[in-house]
């Protein structure tokens, strides 16, 4: 019986540790970057809401969250793909960008952060740090606003990914989401971390507890419309999913698993 190669064995548990630290690297990139998200949807909506006339408000809000979402996609793609959204994650999985155990992974720390996120900044503007919205988004209309931003959104970064290779998909992405915000009647929460941590905040962007199933339906919706819609138009392949929302590092082996 051949002794094991002390070279080999040494090689291959370096190769898993640095797998798994990249794993922890990439879940934690989407923690903070969806924790930075809310922070700027939240900030801003609790800001622009003490001035101006409503169609004001909404404007700077988009505009804030847009150029936040850019920046954090710049700053955290390199790193994890900066989806910071569980319908973008369940898309990239579906078409085999990412395994599904991995997936499962980034939604926990999509939704945590979002949570944190909202937490945080609640206390830091002088709010109970935990709020239950009281803010009624109720009606057809709304739904299918969430269809509509989410089915959007998903077009547009697996269009670009597919085009662009990843080069201009930060701003596209934003520039998407600031524009969305504008012409949908639900405001474009298109992610179900983001409304559920809405749910938290009883203000300007909070959203009462009985809607969201409302809007967690129209984002599931949206997502299934975009996934049948891009199989058509650009149907990737796996490389393609894999560089969602920009290229970045994709862990190997069965530390992905």
């Amino acid at each position: 019986m051949t002794a094991p190669d002390p070279a080999r064995t040494s090689s291959s548990y370096q190769a898993a540790r640095q797998q798994r630290r990249l794993r922890w690297r990439q879940l934690t990139a989407e923690f903070v970057g969806t924790a930075f998200l809310l922070a700027a949807v939240v900030g801003s909506g609790i800001v622009t809401q003490q001035d101006g006339p409503a169609s004001a408000q909404l404007f700077q809000h988009a505009v804030t969250v847009g150029v936040a979402l850019t920046a954090l996609i710049l700053t955290f793609g390199p790193v994890s793909g900066a989806h910071f959204n569980p319908v973008v994650t369940v898309a990239d999985a579906w078409f085999g960008g990412m395994r599904w155990s991995r997936a499962g992974a980034y939604v926990v720390a999509q939704v945590t952060g979002g949570i944190a996120g909202t937490i945080v900044t609640n206390a830091t503007f002088g709010f109970a740090a935990v709020q239950v919205a009281t803010v009624e988004r109720v009606g057809p209309g709304q739904v299918g606003g969430e269809v509509i931003a989410t089915a959007g959104l998903i077009l547009v970064i697996f269009g670009l990914v597919r085009s662009e290779g990843g080069r201009v998909v930060a701003g596209a992405v934003g520039a998407y989401i600031a524009a969305a915000i504008y012409f949908t009647a639900s405001a474009s929460f298109a992610n179900p971390a983001v409304t559920l941590a809405r749910l938290l905040t009883d203000t300007f962007t909070g959203i009462a507890p009985v809607h969201v199933p409302g809007f967690l339906a129209g984002q599931l919706a949206g997502m299934v419309l975009a996934i049948a819609l891009v199989a058509f138009l650009y149907d990737p392949d796996p490389q393609d999913a894999a560089d969602v929302v920009v290229p970045h590092t994709v862990p190997t082996g069965h530390a992905d698993g």
